[in-house]
């Protein structure tokens, strides 16, 4: 049936569109997008109508760094219940990173999780396949059938590739096949062991820390291949101001290097770990006060050119035990939306460059014809009310893991409606 979506504000960066707009929705693509009240007559007739009033209506979120756990560890996350918190979250298009069981590091595996996601996600799933070989580091997967068989870019994610060598090789296949090498830049030397970030608050905790200085060599080594061997590098969850500034003198130089951020690498800092509360062990871990001033200013002046959540689910299992013992990661997709309005409160960008960052700047980096909602596009769409109120409940989330340290967070931004094909695939108050 016909959807009109009316009275919203439209926000949609990839066509520069910001105003009231209606939009009329047929057989899952955009039909019309005009000016408030100007879609009349035969095209509105039998059809369904959402009132928009007081409301955003942008592109769906795309996250290019979630953790479904399926195969594998679907104790934690399957590709349902994962896409089910995607779409409460606003997101209509996820990416998902390859360190499962089996490893995605090939095409049968590449096409269980593409079959899994036909059969049982109302959202778009798009595979990240490995860089090495089971994750080891050692030998790397066949990048080209990976491509082949759906894979949008490589990682290790959860281990960064230690071997230099074998990164230069990964860059020079990513500029051959056009998908970027996405980065966990950690120098395993240096942090082994280590549970949180290394200063002043771990040697209180008695906790063996994680030096920002891991982050940033590995950072500096992949931005230093880049020029011998011309491929792309994305550096994921980038928590490390002296990290941010390195991306921002590559970029200047011209170099094809692109990074996101994590939202709770810009709301939380190391002192979220006083209490010991597992929720808010992460890797890379949560830094400085400083850090987030740095990743805010980059934020600020586009060096950092998405924001993705690094969806990280466990069961409580995995974090009900010891700090040093607890598994890193925590759940995302519910909380990116409030948490990223943060950053409009405090002025560190505007409404329509936070949708930009969740929408059209995650598929301009990763070639999808996604991310916007222009006349003949699918009607891939989030509708959220901007100025709602309420408190973070964890225990609420369609997740099946509740790892989040910001449960009691009072937080503004509600989802609405989330719709995938034209098809509404979540509204508040109806799961």
């Amino acid at each position: 049936m016909p959807t009109l979506i009316k009275n919203g504000r439209v926000i949609d960066p990839a066509n520069k569109l910001d105003g009231s707009f209606d939009i009329l929705i047929n057989d899952g693509r955009i039909e019309a997008v005009e000016p408030k009240g100007k879609i009349s007559g035969s095209k509105l007739k039998g059809i369904a109508e959402i009132d928009a009033k007081g409301c955003v209506v942008s592109p769906g979120f795309c996250d290019m760094h979630v953790h479904f756990r399926e195969p594998g560890h679907e104790y934690k996350e399957t590709i349902e219940t994962g896409s089910a918190s995607a779409s409460a979250g606003g997101f209509t298009t996820v990416a998902v990173m390859p360190n499962t069981s089996p490893v995605n590091d090939n095409r049968s595996v590449t096409e269980l999780i593409l079959s899994q996601a036909r059969k049982t996600s109302a959202i778009n799933i798009l595979p990240i396949g490995a860089i090495s070989k089971g994750l080891k580091g050692e030998t790397l997967s066949d990048m080209g059938e990976l491509k082949e068989a759906g894979c949008i870019g490589y990682s290790d994610d959860g281990r960064p590739v230690m071997d230099s060598e074998l990164m230069r090789r990964a860059l020079e296949y990513s500029r051959m096949f056009d998908l970027p090498c996405i980065q966990h830049s950690e120098m395993l030397d240096l942090t082994l062991g280590g549970c949180m970030n290394e200063g002043i608050i771990s040697t209180e905790l008695g906790l063996k820390g994680m030096p920002v200085e891991a982050e940033d060599i590995m950072v500096f080594r992949d931005i230093s291949l880049l020029a011998k061997t011309g491929g792309r590098l994305h550096v994921a969850h980038i928590s490390s101001g002296g990290a941010v500034d390195l991306v921002r003198q590559a970029k200047a130089k011209g170099l094809p290097v692109t990074c996101e951020v994590a939202p709770h690498h810009f709301t939380l800092t190391e002192e979220a770990c006083r209490e010991y509360d597992t929720n808010s062990k992460m890797s890379p871990p949560l830094r400085t006060h400083q850090d987030i001033e740095l990743i805010k200013e980059g934020l600020r002046d586009g060096t950092i050119d998405i924001i993705a959540t690094d969806h990280a689910p466990h069961d409580l299992a995995d974090k009900q035990v010891e700090f040093s013992k607890a598994c890193f990661g925590i759940v995302g997709l519910e909380t990116a939306l409030p948490l990223t309005l943060k950053l409009v409160d405090e002025k560190i960008i505007t409404l329509e460059k936070a949708v930009d960052l969740l929408t059209h700047q995650p598929c301009r980096l990763f070639n999808l014809d996604k991310g916007d909602i222009g006349v003949g596009k699918i009607a891939d769409i989030v509708i959220f009310d901007p100025q709602s109120k309420y408190c973070i409940e964890p225990e609420k989330f369609k997740s099946r893991s509740k790892n989040s340290p910001y449960k009691g967070w009072q937080v503004r931004g509600q989802i609405l409606h989330t719709l995938v094909a034209g098809k509404t695939v979540y509204s508040v108050g109806n799961e």
